[in-house]
């Protein structure tokens, strides 16, 4: 209900009670003091319809410009207000509907501040983590041959090469947090340059075949055309390589396959690099990109890597202003596929 439509009842009611008040003196005068009643109907009407509509005002316009105050968190102009409300721009619908409408809007924000919060915690739990394991290595390490064992050569040598891969891990860690940093930042300018990315996908296969090798994992890659995109070649060099390299991890133990394709999509080509391995179940697959998240803790381990590699790669991609995206079913495999755009002559 409107102010103007509240106010203009209230005169009414107040306005017939006064009639039916007069109707009763006149039976009850008669006619002795008609015209001074009639005078006083007046007034009483005049003085009682501004009498009231001043205090629902007033009382309207103070409550209600505390509330957008509260909401908008600015001072609103009380003439503005009164301009609104006497223009029927606003009613107390009005009100109610911004009220709610700032409500979700909060309770949206205190939503999101809760799972920020979770993924703050659950992140720097995972640093602590990552970064505790090679520094407790180093640690026991360098206690043993301190302890004496460093009369043993052989045994000197064989600490000093675990606490070396320690370190290396440390700084590999530390270096990928770097890049992801510049890389939120836009601190990292992109090379772009035109370039056949099926060529340097033959060449990642070939650095990756003696490791493919080794897992008994095949990589398959037939694409006898060239595609030439536009993109920084490094950067896409180290977001194929870790795709392929998370393909042949997480392959099956024997006679995996790791199948890498191309698909032409008008003014962009889709890559996409596959395997036949253990699956992320769904509950993991929003998060695979997230820092140091690993759907398979003990296994991801196992094979190394920082936990940072798709977060990287999903930088880069953004960074180029491009999608990635994943699917994949437990026991039958994972596809990650990413676009870029092509280069048109």
């Amino acid at each position: 209900m409107k102010i103007k439509s509240l106010t203009i009842r209230i005169i009414i009611f107040s306005s017939l009670l006064f009639i039916a008040l007069l109707t009763g003196i006149l039976v009850w005068f008669k006619d002795n003091f008609f015209f001074p009643t009639i005078v006083a109907a007046f007034v009483f009407i005049f003085s009682n319809y501004f009498y009231v509509k001043y205090t629902i005002d007033r009382e309207f316009y103070d409550k209600v410009r505390t509330i957008y105050k509260n909401i908008y968190n600015y001072k609103v102009s009380k003439i503005d207000l009164k301009h609104r409300i006497k223009s029927s721009k606003i009613g107390l619908d009005d009100v109610k509907q911004e009220v709610s409408d700032w409500m979700d809007e909060n309770v949206k924000q205190i939503t999101n501040m809760i799972a920020l919060e979770q993924y703050r915690k659950e992140y720097i739990g995972n640093v602590a983590h990552e970064l505790k394991t090679p520094i407790f290595n180093i640690q026991g390490y360098v206690s043993t041959l301190l302890d004496g064992a460093m009369e043993d050569p052989h045994l000197t040598k064989k600490y000093l090469i675990r606490a070396e891969a320690g370190i290396d891990r440390l700084i590999a860690i530390v270096q990928d947090l770097d890049t992801i940093t510049q890389l939120e930042l836009d601190e990292v300018q992109l090379q772009i340059t035109n370039f056949n990315i099926a060529q340097l996908i033959d060449e990642l296969i070939d650095s990756f075949e003696l490791k493919a090798f080794g897992r008994k994992v095949s990589l398959v890659f037939h694409n006898s055309e060239p595609a030439v995109v536009q993109a920084d070649k490094s950067r896409i060099r180290q977001v194929l390589a870790n795709l392929i390299e998370n393909a042949i991890k997480y392959s099956k133990d024997e006679n995996g396959e790791v199948r890498i394709k191309i698909f032409d999509m008008d003014d962009q080509y889709l890559i996409e690099v596959s395997d036949k391995g253990i699956g992320i179940e769904e509950k993991d697959i929003e998060r695979v990109f997230e820092r140091f998240y690993r759907t398979d803790k003990a296994r991801s381990r196992e094979y190394g890597g920082t936990g940072l590699g798709l977060a990287i790669v999903k930088h880069i991609i953004e960074a180029h202003n491009q999608t990635i995206n994943v699917r994949s079913a437990i026991g039958q495999g994972t596809v990650f596929g990413f676009t870029l755009k092509k280069h048109v002559e």
